[in-house]
């Protein structure tokens, strides 16, 4: 990463400090970015068009306190690297200009020459809109005005993404969701998405759908965890007007839209963000803190001022400029702890002596606070993989202030028990029910994520045990446990038709599939749960209050069979679930119930149109007056092999009376 400068500085290049304010910049923009509390730095840093002194041109400020000097160049000036230096603004660390000329859609890069070292390298903005497509890596000046129609979205999205109301998301990988095979296996652009995706996620049922991240990076095996963009939209698939152009469809389709955005590691790529002016500026110099061991690169200094302002000044850019819904912030974990994935004497403890990132978690405080004191209807949620306790709990109680968190000991547990023969689900029960210890103590989404069908893992389909008969009732029943449990839904693509094959991002889901009728029924299936998830108060009114969620008998092991009452905020809103792990029929299963009358059958994952074998209640049956389970009632059910079965109480209409 070490460059050799050649050449001395021109004195032209050190011109005095200005004294005062820039360009673009104010005092109060100084004074708030130096002190960590400036979260609208997109609006001052990076490439501006406009006027000085009635000429065209764009304003450049880029942050680089250690530096000799900066130089901007690009299409406006033949690239010559030391033509149009920058000059420094105050004490701040920003270097800015003004080049007549430089307009929309011209590349550039910042010519930095180090104080320290003999170091010089061209680097690319951290603050640019838009970016060369990939492997090429110059930023782009661009103007972000684009003309939104999601006005109705936007203005009752507090009921459509409130934690009362029912979310089922659809996670997508956008550059392997469904490509052009006659054009070499081309993924779809943002146009062509937009065209196709918002149509399929609503008659799917899905609620909201969320983007492995969008933003910039330069290798395409990394999905987009591996930024170097974080105000620029891939141009793998088109310009950032064209993606707001597909959130702008998704909206209109009534559909949430959740980026997934990752503080918690950037790649060392030299036109990136790693030693940016030939000091560690935005990470850790000591690679104990410096370097993350999983993914050989680099973690962010969350205790600089600075760096906390460009994080979070990006977090707020996606809900800004991009009408985002939520931001799902990845790999949490590895940002809370010191010592993650790391043996001992390879970590340095706080100040305290403890294994906790002081400045990490005031960080996430500091984000969570920012982005629902100016998006209250936003949603931010944490992929934490350990039991750091009160992740989705506001900060003034001592919480990291999340709306919610991924249940990861759900899908882990899950995953197992489901992966098993029938034949041995009866001596691992627990494994279904132990989440009931502790699914109120986060406000939980349940996530079957693309981390599940990649690296060897196999399809979800794949997963499951036996014959395909039995692998498809297996992932209907799977889906319906899912759905049956209090928690947010997720699902990743391929998922909801029962995909065969592992995720591959360099190939398009198996559409094809979708002509089989096991998958067709599958996902007709996913459909159909996402329908009456939505509909019914009581699968998503008060999910993450204990109150709306009972056992009616978590104990039949034996027979692998578990049965539970969903409420909602109205004791007269109910669900009641029963569901077989096993591929045998139980006929005559008795199961209490708290009320009288005709519970009618709202779902049977063994319908034939789903692709079982059609076993069930004939719609509907009558509570006998027989006390079981220490109910009043009870209900005499069949129940079919590997069978999810949701049931309603039928609302008795009132008479008509004379008045």
């Amino acid at each position: 990463m070490m460059n050799n400068c050649i050449g001395a500085v021109p004195a032209k290049s050190l011109s005095s400090n200005t004294g005062g304010a820039g360009y673009l910049l104010t005092d109060d923009d100084l004074y708030l970015f130096n002190q960590g509390r400036h979260f609208r730095l997109y609006e001052k840093l990076g490439s501006h068009p406009g006027r000085l002194g009635g000429v065209e041109g764009t304003f450049f400020a880029v942050w680089a306190p250690d530096a000799a000097a900066v130089y901007v160049m690009g299409d406006f000036n033949g690239w010559k690297k030391r033509d149009l230096p920058l000059r420094p603004v105050a004490s701040s660390g920003i270097w800015e200009g003004f080049v007549p000329g430089a307009g929309v859609g011209m590349h550039y890069k910042y010519h930095i020459v180090s104080r320290m070292h003999d170091y010089c390298v061209d680097k690319a903005d951290p603050f640019a809109f838009l970016a060369e497509t990939p492997p090429l890596n110059a930023s782009v000046i661009w103007d972000l005005s684009y003309k939104w129609n999601d006005q109705d979205w936007m203005k009752n999205r507090d009921r459509r993404n409130g934690r009362d109301s029912p979310m089922a998301i659809y996670e997508v990988h956008l550059g392997s969701w469904m490509r052009i095979k006659e054009q070499g296996e081309r993924p779809l652009s943002y146009l062509e998405l937009a065209e196709r995706l918002p149509a399929y996620i609503k008659d799917a049922g899905f609620t909201h759908v969320e983007l492995l991240p969008v933003m910039e990076h330069p290798f395409y095996g990394s999905w987009g965890y591996q930024t170097t963009g974080y105000f620029a939209p891939t141009s793998r698939y088109g310009g950032p007007q064209d993606l707001m152009y597909l959130i702008d469809c998704l909206h209109r389709m009534e559909t949430g839209v959740i980026l997934d955005w990752v503080p918690s590691h950037f790649p060392g790529d030299e036109h990136g963000l790693g030693f940016f002016d030939g000091t560690h500026l935005y990470e850790h110099a000591d690679p104990r803190r410096g370097i993350h061991p999983d993914w050989n690169s680099l973690i962010f200094n969350y205790g600089r001022n600075e760096v906390r302002c460009f994080l979070i000044s990006s977090a707020l850019f996606w809900l800004d400029r991009y009408h985002a819904d939520g931001i799902r912030v990845d790999a949490v974990a590895s940002m809370l702890y010191l010592d993650y994935s790391r043996k001992e004497g390879q970590w340095i403890p706080n100040e305290y002596g403890g294994r906790e990132d002081l400045e990490a978690i005031g960080f996430l405080r500091s984000l969570n606070e920012e982005i629902y004191r100016n998006y209250p209807q936003a949603q931010t949620i944490a992929e934490e993989s350990t039991a750091w306790p009160m992740v989705s709990r506001p900060t003034y109680v001592g919480g990291l202030g999340f709306g919610m968190k991924w249940d990861m000991g759900w899908m882990h547990d899950t995953l197992y028990y489901f992966a098993m023969d029938p034949v041995y689900r009866k001596f691992h029960h627990r494994s279904l029910t132990f989440r009931m210890l502790y699914s109120f103590h986060e406000n939980f989404v349940m996530p079957l994520s693309h981390d599940e069908v990649v690296h060897g893992k196999g399809s979800l389909f794949n997963k499951m045990p036996g014959d395909e008969w039995n692998k498809f009732a297996n992932l209907r029943l799977m889906f319906g446990y899912m759905y049956a449990q209090p928690g947010k839904k997720h699902l990743f693509m391929g998922m909801e038709f029962g995909q065969a094959k592992e995720w591959n991002h360099e190939e398009s889901l198996e559409w094809h599939l979708l002509e089989l009728h096991f998958n067709k029924g599958m996902r007709q299936w996913v459909k159909d749960l996402n329908s009456v998830y939505r509909r019914e108060k009581a699968l998503h009114e008060c999910e993450f209050n204990p109150r709306c969620f009972e056992w009616i008998d978590c104990s039949d092991s034996l027979q692998s069979v578990l049965s539970l009452i969903r409420k909602g905020e109205s004791d007269e809103e109910m669900i009641l679930v029963v569901l077989n792990f096993t591929p045998v029929p139980r006929l005559g299963y008795r199961v209490g119930v708290p009320k009288e009358g005709r519970w009618i059958e709202i779902l049977n994952s063994d319908a034939l149109e789903y692709g079982g074998s059609g076993a069930g209640n004939l719609g509907a049956v009558k509570a006998d007056p027989i006390p079981f389970h220490g109910r009043p009632s009870s209900l005499v059910l069949t129940l079919p092999p590997l069978g999810a079965l949701f049931f309603k109480l039928e609302k008795i209409k009132e008479p008509l009376t004379e008045t």
